[in-house]
């Protein structure tokens, strides 16, 4: 993984940082510094020896349906098949992964012309090399079925958003039906563009907390919505991936997918301002995704013609 601008330790920080420097990999003494910009997990740099390491520092998640022995098993699988870095030690709450000197992309870089060939090759090899390695029990994504159970612990916990939950499951039943059957694949689920990591020779592609099967279609989309494809370069992804022109369905259900990672994202959001302990400003986030997934709801209406 490549490195963040540090950040100085908070309580639970300290806490995290003294834990791992008593892991007994370590050759010597170590001094884990805090990465910044996670908003799921603690992450921490430690050299060793010469060597680098990224730490990762969390336990399951079960509002977000984060399991962290299905993270291992892909984190794994995806080093096997060439597009992650290699798992150095694993134990309950502690990842600990061989550092990638490179430089963490930008929504800018994913919206780099020259950058997208590379983008659809690595996600293609994901979705098809990754299973070929993976190990144990099979994870399943299904962006709908997330959302209804974001809205069940929503209503569950009493979320300020409460009014506005039966409103999304509608959109988001229309939407699941507008991508009707799908073809199964491996997913990453988040493709952020900050898990894309350039070395100067090639792309990584790292952060496996949400990896699981799923339709193509959502990673494709997540790429989309996450950097702000415009809409010439969200169906020239399309026809890289499928290597076809797109047509009208494939276009139409593409639209749908996209419309429903911003959905998700935004629920994720919701439920992370009750939940997360991680200082972040989820309720600014909220409304950014929220006002986003309207406008891609919009656009999918104005393409539906049933």
């Amino acid at each position: 993984m490549a490195e963040d601008e540090d950040v100085s330790l908070d309580s639970a920080q300290e806490v995290s940082a003294a834990r791992i420097a008593e892991l007994e990999i370590w050759f010597g003494r170590v001094d884990p510094v805090p990465l910044a910009g996670g908003i799921t997990n603690k992450n921490f740099i430690v050299e060793d020896r010469g060597r680098r390491y990224v730490v990762r520092v969390g336990s399951d998640i079960p509002v977000h349906g984060i399991v962290r022995a299905n993270e291992l098993a892909a984190s794994q699988a995806a080093y096997l098949a060439g597009l992650s870095p290699r798992v150095v030690h694993a134990e309950p709450g502690i990842l600990v992964l061989d550092f990638i000197e490179g430089r963490t992309f930008t929504p800018d870089d994913v919206r780099n012309p020259a950058n997208l060939p590379r983008l659809i090759d690595i996600v293609r090899r994901c979705h098809r090399d990754v299973p070929q390695h993976l190990r144990g029990p099979a994870a399943m994504f299904w962006v709908f079925h997330v959302v209804r159970d974001y809205a069940h612990t929503l209503r569950e916990a009493g979320s300020p958003h409460l009014p506005l939950l039966a409103e999304l499951l509608t959109r988001s039943a229309r939407l699941e039906a507008a991508v009707g059957p799908i073809d199964v694949v491996f997913g990453h689920n988040d493709l952020l563009a900050a898990n894309f990591i350039d070395d100067g020779e090639r792309l990584w592609l790292v952060d496996w907390d949400y990896a699981g099967f799923n339709s193509p279609l959502f990673d494709l989309g997540g790429l989309a919505s996450n950097s702000e494809l415009s809409k010439e370069q969200a169906e020239l992804a399309l026809s890289l991936y499928f290597e076809r022109p797109v047509d009208d369905r494939l276009r139409l259900r593409a639209s749908a997918m996209t419309a429903a990672s911003l959905l998700r994202e935004t629920m994720w959001s919701m439920v992370s301002e009750i939940y997360s302990t991680v200082d972040f400003d989820y309720a600014a986030y909220t409304a950014e995704n929220l006002r986003r997934f309207e406008a891609a709801y919009a656009a999918y209406l104005a393409m539906d013609r049933t």
